[in-house]
């Protein structure tokens, strides 16, 4: 008999910091100790199942003044959390273009925003929370950016994949991904996160390439890193490029 793996089950809820509110969710597992971390997405506690209450609500006390603490210093992670905000007349800079911000409050529903060359035009609802405009924020620029970018990365992976793997690709698609770096189908369609925008020009290589090779092996085995070093022999630097500033690309 077959049993269905269950998704980890959690609490949403929020860390106070000054007048901001923190993401974060609280997962009861089965561990040993206790863990707290800040995420892509927010913060993070990880209790044991068998906990008692009482130690229970100690250790949640503990998890959010160590939040607190740590957003409240100057590190990468305290952007990431937080979540950049932005004001009329900022500047957005992702890669070697320059786009400057003009926001408009109003009482719609919704968020919206457009592109007028290098302006970026935001529509913003009064009526929502912080902490869902902030999110949409982040998907409104990466949105009208991408169309921006879209073209000149679908030449490069063009490019990329005449030079090493003369596959067929059915498509490039560029968008908001915080989960990954990018991916590809079965299909033959090329799946790029906009957040790469923000990383240098070899490491958006790296990662077109390793999807590209994908094309040629569906998996992760020691062929398939070949294939990525044999186009690109200093891959693992670009790799550990990601793994230190993941950070630092985002909207």
């Amino acid at each position: 008999m077959f049993f269905k793996k269950r998704k980890p089950q959690f609490e949403q809820t929020f860390v106070e910091v000054g007048d901001r509110k923190i993401p974060a969710k609280i997962y009861t597992e089965m561990r040993r100790g206790v863990r707290f971390s800040l995420g892509k997405n927010g913060a993070i506690l990880r209790l044991p199942s068998l906990l008692a209450a009482a130690s229970r609500q100690v250790e949640t006390e503990r998890f959010k003044a160590w939040v607190a603490e740590r957003i409240a210093q100057s590190n990468p992670e305290k952007d990431h959390a937080l979540g950049k905000t932005y004001q009329d007349g900022d500047q957005l800079q992702v890669g070697q273009k320059t786009y400057s911000l003009k926001i408009d409050w109003t009482e719609n529903r919704t968020h919206a925003a457009r592109r007028n060359h290098r302006t970026i035009h935001l529509r913003l609802t009064q009526t929502d929370s912080e902490t869902n405009r902030l999110k949409a924020v982040r998907q409104l620029l990466s949105r009208v950016v991408a169309q921006d970018f879209l073209p000149d990365i679908e030449r490069r992976v063009h490019e990329l994949n005449h030079l090493f793997f003369q596959k067929n690709v059915k498509g490039v698609v560029l968008k908001y991904n915080t989960s990954n770096w990018g991916s590809c189908s079965a299909r033959g369609n090329i799946n790029l996160s906009t957040c790469l925008l923000f990383a240098p020009d070899d490491v958006v290589d790296y990662v077109i390439i390793h999807e590209l090779a994908h094309l040629v092996e569906m998996n992760h085995s020691p062929r398939f890193w070949k294939l990525v070093g044999d186009a690109m022999p200093d891959y693992k630097e670009k790799k550990k490029w990601l793994k230190q500033n993941w950070q630092a690309c985002n909207f």
